[in-house]
């Protein structure tokens, strides 16, 4: 088993072999020319993307600045966007669904480092002949239709389910249900989202 294979399995890898810190490299500098880029460069940007994230759907639209660890480990369903200053450690795979409204400053994390520091620190492989360290990872899910507000953090493993809304600032360290509303460090359900949540039951909001 490669490490790449390891790595998408959650198991132990390393992430200095297999041409892994040159994919992160390739995508860190991608990162840095779609963000030095004009919101009126529409095409150039889109270019970058085709490079950096190909696994999109219509409509997608990263605001910028945009941060990702490989990009091509990420799939965003269409008509969805991301607000500014979206980090994405996609050391595994992170599938975002249709319409989802990600807010600023919102950072989603699949990568794990041991807790021992005895295991975490850096060493040097001498099959390699290089300096490293180990970790593992797990895969992020957001369903169709959710809305993250600014500053929310998702931690490794954890999926969101289709239509909830998850409030700002919140670090979301467990699966949360569909349509459902959460918010809070750690993020904890506080109710279902509802029909009386529907803007046809709150006509003040329009006078």
């Amino acid at each position: 088993m490669t490490e790449k294979e390891k790595m998408f399995k959650g198991m132990i890898y390393d992430p200095f072999s297999e041409g892994m810190p040159e994919e992160r490299r390739r995508a860190h500098l991608l990162c840095q020319k779609y963000n030095a880029l004009g919101e009126d460069e529409t095409e150039e940007r889109e270019r970058i993307l085709d490079e950096l994230m190909p696994e999109r759907g219509d409509g997608v639209y990263l605001q910028g600045p945009i941060q990702f660890d490989f990009g091509t480990h990420i799939k965003m369903g269409k008509g969805s966007y991301a607000n500014f200053n979206f980090v994405v450690l996609d050391e595994n795979t992170v599938t975002i669904g249709e319409n989802v409204f990600i807010g600023p400053n919102c950072s989603f994390l699949t990568p794990i480092h041991p807790l021992c520091y005895e295991n975490r620190n850096t060493f040097f492989n001498e099959k390699t002949g290089v300096f490293t360290n180990i970790e593992y990872s797990k895969p992020i899910v957001i369903g169709d239709n959710c809305w993250l507000g600014g500053g929310v953090t998702v931690l490794p493993g954890v999926t969101v389910g289709e239509g909830s809304v998850i409030g700002a600032g919140s670090v979301v360290t467990k699966d949360i249900p569909a349509n459902s509303l959460a918010h809070g460090n750690p993020c904890r359900v506080v109710r279902e989202i509802t029909d009386a949540d529907r803007l046809c039951n709150h006509l003040e909001l329009f006078e």
